[in-house]
């Protein structure tokens, strides 16, 4: 078991402690090799999926470009985190920069303010579908959607500069262990020399704004959606349209139910235990799950991935169908 020395002086910290999970050292073997498994099976999922989406023109729809930069996203996402978290589990000082910290925290939240944005494109992509499907293909073409995606891109990455400086700005004079597996707001806060009510208001409104913001527009385009599909006299079309949907709906859920138990109040009296399971659920599960909610319930998809695989195992030696 990890026995930090923390920093009890007066002096500006240099570095923050991750804590972790303070266990036995066989315990974090077993952890490293769980978590290590997970982050390839994650890597391998998404990056199927983008390949597959690269691969096969008949997925070179708005649906499916925006879903080929969803699971790009995933991948960075996992990435802010979880190699870091590894290191840590086999390190005997599980340290990390003052800088390399907020970095991290940075990227991390800025890439998860990416997700909303693309999860809120999405939504908009499948109302236009199934609510107006004579003007989808003009409303939603190719280059449009390229520039919906870019806009998610540069819009989530701005999003976040004011919180990460706010908090920046605190003062950090020790102790400087922070127990969790990633520079996480509220903890951050908590090891502020001097109280920061206005900071930690700030973050809680700017949270509460951008999760509930993005979460109602969701929710308004999958209601019209479900609404327009219960008007459909056909049962393979309803089934059909509810089969998509349902795969954009689950992937919603995972992620907005996790993320509300969070950050709407980032500081509140949520147990330490609880803060790392929740993170853990919705930064290194939920990108697992994605790809496998996506593949599994859209025939299309899984049509594609077969022919990627045959790429894969038989290369040119044997012709692809469609």
């Amino acid at each position: 078991m990890k026995n930090p020395v923390e920093n009890n002086h007066s002096d500006p910290v240099s570095e923050f402690i991750l804590l972790g999970f303070p266990c036995s050292w066989e315990i974090q073997i077993l952890l490293f090799s769980f978590f290590f498994a997970i982050y390839v099976l994650t890597l391998t999922g998404n990056l199927c999926i983008i390949s597959a989406v690269l691969w096969d023109n008949h997925l070179h729809t708005p649906m499916y470009i925006l879903l080929a930069n969803f699971s790009f996203l995933e991948i960075w996402y996992v990435t802010s985190t979880v190699p870091n978290m590894l290191a840590n589990l086999l390190s005997e000082t599980s340290t990390i920069s003052f800088y390399g910290c907020f970095l991290q925290f940075y990227f991390f939240f800025s890439m998860g303010t990416t997700e909303t944005f693309f999860l809120s494109a999405m939504a908009f992509d499948r109302y236009l579908a199934v609510c107006r499907p004579l003007h989808y293909p003009t409303v939603m073409t190719v280059q449009r959607c390229i520039r919906i995606g870019a806009g998610c891109w540069v819009s989530g990455f701005s999003c976040f500069l004011l919180p990460v400086y706010l908090i920046s700005q605190l003062p950090f004079c020790g102790p400087n262990t922070i127990d969790h597996f990633l520079c996480d707001p509220g903890p951050l806060m908590k090891l502020s020399c001097v109280p920061a009510p206005a900071t930690e208001t700030i973050c809680a409104v700017y949270n509460s704004v951008l999760i509930f913001s993005t979460f109602l527009f969701i929710t308004s385009c999958y209601t019209l959606v479900i609404r327009a599909v219960l008007r459909v006299p056909l049962a393979e079309g309803r089934r059909k349209a509810f089969s998509t949907c349902g795969s954009h709906l689950a992937v919603v859920s995972l992620f907005y139910g996790s993320i509300m138990v969070m950050y709407v109040s980032p500081t509140a009296g949520n147990p330490t235990g609880i803060q790392k399971i929740v993170t853990l659920f919705y930064s290194v599960m939920t990108p697992l799950f994605n790809p496998l909610i996506y593949s599994l319930r859209n025939k299309e998809m899984k049509k594609a991935l077969r022919k990627l695989f045959r790429i894969m195992r038989f290369g040119q030696r044997q012709p692809l169908k469609n």
